[in-house]
């Protein structure tokens, strides 16, 4: 912290300058998190920016239009709710704090049980698929739960519903679903899974129930796929978390978490404040948080309804086509993601043996583009893919141009050095020794490995100058 004070112009111009240094938000194809809305909606937000939410008495509009959010959002996930009932979720700061609150009730609620049956209560579990997000680990570690991940496989990256219930047992407070999986985009079956353990259930005596993650679907199946059901539909699916800020088309920091209904969520856990003003219920992780992302949210709702969401999920889908359409023609690809789930497209190389897909995304940054790669989890991380999440702004006209320059990436990657060179120039080089076939190994010292490697580089880029005719 310095010693005096600056000119606030100073101020603003030292840190608009670094911040130019960071990545483009639209071409950010890593995120699910909405980078655009309407100049109304940004308004709105500059308007309410200075709301503590939490202050529920001195800002009630504020609270009555996230009980709206909440009630739009209960109905669309199909609750089972009265005509005049009110829907039982909260706002939250996003989908990883939804995810611990339902945890929590789920919790709460099989220690309740457990200990008017004179049971053990010490050891809860969770089943998941081992391609959840890190917030369920995260929900595992901080309030002790154990989490059995059913591990994937090659060409099937999201839980098996079958694996999944067999792993259940009498500690397991839930099922966690997860409705576009963050590794693919693929919807997890919830309707097998629901009809499973429906049938366990009835063997056992237990009632496992379900959550679903629809952070990044839930905004997208019912308008996409309304027939398909996940939701409150099934008898045994209790809580469902989704993210406002990704298909809920606004800016980071909300997300929204609703249960079937009252009994879903155990009383003790719902505070009640006064020190504010009036009696509040709470029920959050954090305490203050901003107002205006539960306003965007609700700006979003009421404008677009549900044609204006249904079409920019269709709109997002048509691209997301275009551009799966236009990497296959390139036939360098394998396509891993699914036409039903998220519109995005995960590909990887057909042929890894010469430059990796860690290579594409990084020669991508170039023209702009990032573009992720990383490996699947357990027992299929020798699987490294690259995934472009399709957002509202992101274009029919953006798409074809990233395939181009994926070709473009593509064609430099085929004129460098391939990944084995650079394996012998790093590792050791072999020789023979008086013109026999006797092979002597020279272990190289790091700074020779370095000063080849420069050299080489140099040679590269010198050769490709003398060619390119660029001025």
């Amino acid at each position: 912290m310095p010693e005096n004070s600056i000119p606030k112009e100073a101020a603003y111009q030292i840190i608009n300058d670094e911040l130019m240094l960071d990545g483009n938000p639209r071409l950010n194809l890593a995120s699910f998190v909405t980078t655009w809305m309407e100049p109304e909606c940004d308004k709105l937000i500059m308007a309410s920016i200075n709301k503590n939410y939490v202050d529920m008495d001195e800002y009630p509009v504020t609270t009555e239009l996230q009980n709206r959010c909440v009630n739009m959002i209960a109905h669309l996930f199909n609750a089972p709710l009265g005509e005049t009932e009110t829907a039982v979720g909260v706002g939250t700061v996003g989908s990883s704090e939804a995810i611990m609150l339902a945890g929590l009730a789920f919790k709460r609620k099989w220690q309740n049980k457990r200990k008017a049956e004179g049971k053990p209560f010490d050891k809860p579990n969770i089943v998941t698929g081992a391609n959840v997000q890190v917030c369920w680990e995260k929900f595992a570690r901080y309030f002790e739960v154990e989490l059995k991940e059913v591990k994937l496989s090659e060409g099937y990256y999201v839980m098996d519903p079958e694996k999944a219930v067999e792993m259940v047992d009498e500690n397991t407070i839930c099922v966690a679903a997860i409705l576009g999986s963050t590794l693919n985009g693929e919807f997890e079956d919830v309707k097998l899974l629901n009809d499973l353990l429906v049938q366990k259930n009835k063997e056992t005596g237990w009632d496992t129930p379900i959550h679903v993650d629809a952070a990044s679907g839930g905004f997208i199946a019912p308008f996409l796929y309304p027939e398909l059901e996940w939701d409150f539909r099934l008898p045994l699916v209790k809580s469902i978390n989704v993210s406002g800020h990704k298909y809920g088309l606004v800016y980071a920091g909300i997300g929204w978490v609703v249960w079937r209904n009252k009994e879903d969520l155990p009383d003790e856990l719902i505070f009640h404040i006064n020190y504010l003003g009036a009696d509040q219920p709470t029920f959050t992780l954090n305490f203050s948080k901003g107002s205006s992302q539960v306003i965007a949210q609700y700006y979003q709702l009421i404008r677009l309804g549900h044609e204006g969401y249904r079409n920019v999920m269709e709109n997002c889908r048509e691209n997301m086509i275009v551009l799966r359409e236009g990497l296959e023609k390139t036939e360098r690809f394998n396509i891993v993601s699914k036409d039903v789930g998220v519109p995005l497209v995960a590909f990887s190389l057909k042929d890894n043996s010469s430059h990796t897909e860690f290579e594409v995304s990084d020669m991508l940054r170039r023209y702009g583009w990032i573009v992720p790669a990383y490996t699947m989890p357990p027992n299929a991380q020798h699987i490294t893919v690259l995934r472009v999440v399709i957002r509202e702004d992101f274009s029919r006209t953006l798409a074809e141009r990233l395939v181009i320059d994926i070709v473009k990436v593509m064609h430099e990657l085929d004129e460098l050095p391939s990944r084995m060179i650079h394996k012998i120039s790093l590792g050791e080089e072999k020789s023979e020794a008086n013109g026999d076939n006797l092979m002597v190994t020279v272990k190289k010292s790091d700074m020779e490995k370095q000063r080849e490697i420069i050299n080489g580089w140099k040679k590269f880029v010198s050769d490709r100058k003398k060619t390119s005719g660029i001025c």
